[in-house]
C-alpha cells in the first residue's frame, strides 16, 4: 500500500494558493493510488515548538538515558519522525514568505532531523527511497531569468534539507506570480490550472 504525508502550512485556509495546490496533488495522488492511504499533517493545527534548551538537552542524550520529562519534551518530534519514516511520498506545500519558508515548517524541519532516526551519526540521510514533491506559492517569480532568482531561498533550502534526510527525489513545483490572483488578474482556477500538468508529472 502506496503511502502519502501531506505538509501544510499556509495559514489562509481557502484562500491559500498552496492550499488549493495541495488539494489537486492529493486528488491526483488519490487516483493513481486508489488503495493508497494518505496523512494530512497540518502545521498550523500542531503545537509546534520552536528549539528550547530542554529540547536540545533531551536530543544530545541518548534515548537510554531519557527522562520522563525528556521523552515528554520529544514527544511530538517522535511523531512527526515516525510520520515521515512510514510514508512513501511526502508533499511539502507552502507560501514563501520573505524569500523563505513560514516558520512553522522551519519548526517542523528542526523536530524531523533527529541523530539516530532521520540522519545516522555519520551525517548520512536515513529517510531513503522515498519521494518528495514540493509546492510553493510566491508573489514573485524565481525562474531561471528573473532578476530575483537568487532571492529564491526557499527552494535552495527545502532542497537541502530534504538531500540532507536522504531523500534526493525531488520534485519542485513553484507557483510564483500568485500575487495576481490577490489583485483579480487571474481567477484562482485558471491559475491552479496552469500547474496541472506539472502536478501530474510529479506522480511518474
Amino acid at each position: 500500500m502506496s503511502r502519502l504525508l501531506s505538509i501544510e502550512t499556509s495559514a489562509r485556509g481557502d484562500a491559500s494558493i498552496s492550499r488549493q495546490l495541495t488539494r489537486r496533488f492529493v486528488a491526483a495522488w488519490e487516483a493513481a493510488h486508489p488503495r493508497g492511504a494518505i496523512k494530512i499533517r497540518d502545521l498550523t493545527d500542531t503545537s509546534l515548538t520552536f528549539v528550547t534548551a530542554p529540547w536540545l538537552q533531551a536530543y544530545f542524550t541518548p534515548q537510554t538515558q531519557h527522562s520522563p520529562e525528556m521523552k515528554a519534551v520529544l514527544q511530538l518530534s517522535d511523531v512527526l519522525v515516525a510520520e515521515l519514516l512510514e510514508t512513501d511520498h511526502v508533499v511539502i506545500s507552502t507560501p514563501v514568505y520573505n524569500y523563505n519558508v513560514p516558520a512553522a515548517l522551519k519548526a517542523w524541519v528542526d523536530h524531523v532531523v533527529r541523530k539516530g532516526l532521520t540522519l545516522g551519526f555519520d551525517g548520512k540521510g536515513l529517510v531513503t527511497g522515498k519521494k518528495a514533491t514540493v509546492l510553493l506559492a510566491s508573489g514573485g517569480v524565481y525562474t531561471n531569468d528573473s532578476p530575483i532568482r537568487d532571492r529564491d531561498i526557499a527552494t535552495q533550502y527545502l532542497k537541502l534539507i530534504l538531500n540532507v534526510l536522504g531523500i534526493t527525489d525531488v520534485t519542485f513545483i513553484a507557483a510564483g506570480g500568485a500575487k495576481a490572483v490577490d489583485l483579480g488578474d487571474i481567477s484562482m482556477h485558471d491559475f491552479l490550472d496552469t500547474f496541472d500538468h506539472q502536478i501530474q508529472k510529479s506522480l511518474v
